[in-house]
Order: C-alpha cells, then structure tokens, then sequence
C-alpha cells in the first residue's frame, strides 16, 4: 500500500476530516480557535489510496506535541478506526522521525483504542514510547434511566442537601449563547474558588461557537437577583460536556453549585435526552458524587532513540518508571 505523508502549518486541511469528530474537541472548527488564539499546528496528513488519517500537532520546545488545550477533554487521531487506518498511522510516525526527535501525544482516551493504536504504530514505526496515565475522565451512563430515577441513587446527603436549599436560588438554563448570561458566568467565576482563566478569549469563543451551533446549555443560579453559581455545558451526539462549574465563595452556604448542577443533569437527561454525561478530566473528588465511571487517560511520550537529543530523554523517562515501581512497592 503506497501511503503519502504531508505536513501543513495551518488547520484549513483539517475540513476534509469534519466526518470523523466524535466531540468538541475533534472539530475543525476547534482546531481552528486554538490557532486564531496564537497556537502553531502542525497537521500531518497521511493517504492512501483508500483511506486518510491526520494527527494535529505543534511545536513544542525541541519536537512535537497533541494540538490541544488544558481544557481539551480528550485528542485523538482523525480517521477511521481499523487496520488500512492504523498502516497510515505507523507510516505517518515513521515519516516523523525526520521532522522531531521526541513527541507527546495527550490526553489520549483507550475506551475506543486510540491510546494503544498510536502506542503501537510509534513502536513499530522505531520510536522508543513510554506511557503513562497523568489523568482520569469521569462519566455517567445514562442507561435509560430519568432524572428522578437517577437522582434516587445518589448519595443521601446530596439528595438531603438538594431538598432544603433548592428553593434558595432561582436557576435559569440556556440553550444559546447570551452576553448578558455570559457576563454573569465571568463574575461566578472571579469570585469562585478557581484560579483566573489564563486564556478566556479561547473559552469565550468556544462558547460562542458552541451557541450559534445550538449545543450550548448555559446555567446561571441566582441569589436575590446576584449570580452566586454559573456552568457552562455542550451537547451533541447524545452526550453532554460538563466544560466548566464555579460558584463565589460567598454564597457557598447556599449550596448553589449542587441546585445548578441537579438541574442541567435534569435538562440533560430528561429534556435532551442524552446518553452519557461527561464530567472532563481531573481527580476531583465530588465527581464521584454526580457520575459512576473512571475512563483513564493516556499520555505517549515518544523519543527517537537513534538521535543524540533523544538519549537524555529516554533516560529521564526511564527513571520516572523505575522511581513510579519503587513508590508502589
């Protein structure tokens, strides 16, 4: 199979691959935001006759890293997943050994094999690969259930919590993008435990994008009129993206935070009717309270061991592993 490799400084090439997005953060238009906001991508484009596939990249330091964002849920490569697919995939990492000497591909989900795809195409292709799993992703399968189903299986003093502080605070949901809404998510956010936005020109336009395409749901809870607690959610394909949740400090005693979010699981259960509720990455431990499944994510940190750059690499990754099996001992 003759398979022709192809590198692109811009994510226009990335349109051809519209059919693939599973979520937000496989769109065109995604990739589009990250380089308006000042990003460099890096496509590589691999093709052959009967299939393409594309890993977005950019410049990192002295080689190459997954075109993405912190707030990124999760990066794959743009393709069909099968075997024709994963020969493009080795092909392309093999081509790469003459662009970068050291690669990291992240966050990288398994439940749907990319993670071990491009470990193994990495490996066949000659590159020395360590993987590791820095993060988590938190989920909720629906499974056929309504919110008032659902919400009988949560923990009693969430429920009990719910039941006297609902009435508090006066919720309303969005389903499109509204500057004034927005305003108040901003203000939420400044007076909320979480550190600045380091980048909330890239947030706002997200959302922006993401209500002029009908998949936003806005939540905004009120205190006498005062916005004490604010989330920003997506929708599409039956899954909901819970993408950011703060609430000011203040009105903590309210339980704001719980009102707002018992009531976009609802709207999103019951109204959207969506399938699985996906929580983002991180450790935090109250989203085991909202959702029952980890999904791990993966981070492929891959070095060209036949380049002297890549040696001291490839011996501080392996000391990481060895120093990771002496704690767990």
């Amino acid at each position: 199979m003759t398979i022709e490799v192809s590198y692109h400084e811009t994510v226009s090439k990335l349109q051809e691959f519209a059919q693939f997005a599973r979520g937000p953060f496989d769109r065109p238009e995604w990739y589009a935001l990250l380089e308006q906001g000042g990003f460099h991508p890096v496509i590589v484009v691999g093709r052959s006759r009967h299939r393409i596939a594309a890993l977005p990249l950019m410049a990192a330091g002295h080689g190459l890293t997954s075109l993405a964002y912190w707030f990124s849920f999760a990066w794959r490569p743009l393709g069909r997943d099968d075997e024709l697919v994963d020969e493009i995939l080795t092909a392309m990492a093999k081509d790469l050994r003459s662009h970068a000497s050291a690669i990291t591909l992240a966050p990288l989900p398994d439940e749907d094999g990319s993670a071990s795809r491009l470990e193994q195409a990495f490996r066949k292709a000659g590159w020395a690969v360590f993987r590791e799993q820095p993060d988590e992703n938190h989920v909720l399968h629906v499974d056929g259930r309504s919110f008032a189903e659902y919400w009988a299986s949560r923990p009693g003093p969430m429920r009990t919590t719910l039941k006297r502080k609902a009435k508090k605070v006066d919720v309303e949901i969005l389903t499109h993008f509204d500057e004034r809404a927005w305003a108040e998510y901003r203000i939420v956010y400044r007076n909320s435990w979480k550190p600045a936005e380091e980048r909330a020109d890239i947030l706002e336009a997200f959302a922006r994008m993401e209500g002029g395409a009908g998949r936003i749901r806005l939540g905004i809870a009120r205190a006498e009129g005062v916005p004490v607690a604010a989330q920003f959610w997506t929708v599409e394909n039956g899954t909901a993206y819970i993408h950011k949740l703060a609430h000011t400090e203040a009105a903590k005693p309210l339980s704001a935070g719980t009102t707002l979010s018992a009531a976009l699981f609802e709207h999103a259960i019951d109204i959207d009717g969506v399938e699985l509720i996906d929580f983002g990455t991180g450790s935090d431990a109250y989203k085991r309270d909202w959702v029952e499944t980890v999904r791990p994510r993966f981070r492929l940190e891959c070095y060209d061991w036949r380049k002297p750059r890549g040696w001291m690499r490839i011996a501080k990754a392996m000391a990481r592993r060895l120093a990771r099996g002496n704690s767990r001992r």
